[in-house]
């Protein structure tokens, strides 16, 4: 399967006291056309910064500063302002983890999508309006004509999250980032707004890079899974294979964390710990300071690429080690 989007050896830096700080180190990861891709982690592992790295949004003093990252063969990184500006919220659309502060509060939320539609569309202001409202059917939002009307603060959390989605969906775009689009919904609401999504991009063919910390969530909608730590990735496999059989220790981490996955009345296992800032991250693999299978390499150097299957990455001293001890028998 082609890729639609190719991310190569991505590197996003912020200065820091002594020298440049890289918060998006030597990411690397494809999508293909219809394909689901999630990037997972826990907070602080540069997920998002990753995705607004392939925008070129990274907030200011940051900077993308080595990499690659290419649209269907283009090379985005070569754009001009104004070409990249037709690719944001065109081809590649985002939805934002807390729709509140992404939508004006003073305009209406109908005005708002009209707008986007417009900004990338030659539509006069009834036909966006009318796109617009279509679009608010499609998404499930009730009364679409009125809610047109609405301000964002007349909205529940579910319906702002549509409104994003809706908006998202406007410029037809071949690829759709959805950052922790259901952190601030209650449990009912997230499931309606996963099912939306696994119809929507299933029903329109496109791409999508689901960034989430929620591994249920993975299973919902996910092809594949790449996970990320500190700004690295630790492990990337389709989603059965790394859901049923992780092999880098963070993955199985993540997994045990799961509640349904531990036992009833049983104290829920943890990673001990917390992901340090950028500034005290390991020379070597960045999870060693938290992982119960470190030994001497994991802190002197980064771990280097294992294939353990042709569709399978994992960066890990231990596993590597493991590998070598095997062959040689």
């Amino acid at each position: 399967m082609s890729a639609l989007l190719e991310v190569s050896d991505l590197r996003t830096a912020f200065p820091g006291p002594d020298g440049p700080i890289h918060v998006v180190d030597g990411v690397s990861f494809s999508l293909a056309k219809g394909e689901v891709l999630a990037l997972v982690g826990e907070s602080g592992s540069d997920k998002s910064m990753t995705a607004l790295s392939t925008l070129r949004l990274v907030p200011k003093p940051g900077r993308v500063v080595e990499g690659s990252v290419r649209l269907a063969g283009e090379e985005l990184l070569d754009l001009s302002v104004t070409e990249m500006r037709r690719v944001r919220g065109g081809r590649i659309s985002m939805i934002f983890q807390e729709p509140m502060t992404c939508l004006n509060p003073v305009v209406r939320v109908g005005k708002q999508v009209v707008e986007a539609i417009r900004l990338h569309e030659r539509a006069s202001v009834a036909d966006a309006r009318e796109r617009a409202r279509a679009l608010f059917v499609e998404v499930g939002i009730p009364d679409p004509e009125a809610r047109l009307d609405a301000h964002p603060h007349q909205l529940s959390g579910g319906l702002k999250q549509r409104v994003m989605i809706a908006m998202a969906l406007s410029t037809r775009p071949e690829i759709l980032i959805a950052d922790e689009p259901t952190t601030a919904l209650d449990v009912t609401v997230q499931a309606q707004i996963l099912a939306l999504l696994r119809d929507l991009q299933r029903d329109h063919d496109m791409s999508s890079l689901l960034i989430t910390h929620d591994l249920g969530i993975v299973n919902e909608l996910a092809d594949r899974v790449a996970v990320m730590y500190a700004g690295r990735l630790v492990e990337v496999a389709e989603r059965t294979e790394l859901l049923g059989n992780p092999l880098h220790p963070y993955t199985e981490g993540l997994l045990r964390s799961i509640p349904a996955l531990s036992p009833s009345g049983a104290p829920l296992p943890e990673i001990p710990g917390v992901v340090p800032s950028p500034s005290e991250w390991p020379s070597g693999c960045r999870f060693s300071t938290r992982c119960p299978l470190r030994f001497e390499p994991c802190a002197d150097r980064p771990p280097r690429e294992l294939r353990p299957a042709p569709d399978r990455r994992v960066y890990c001293h231990a596993l590597e080690d493991l590998q070598s001890r095997e062959e040689g028998r």
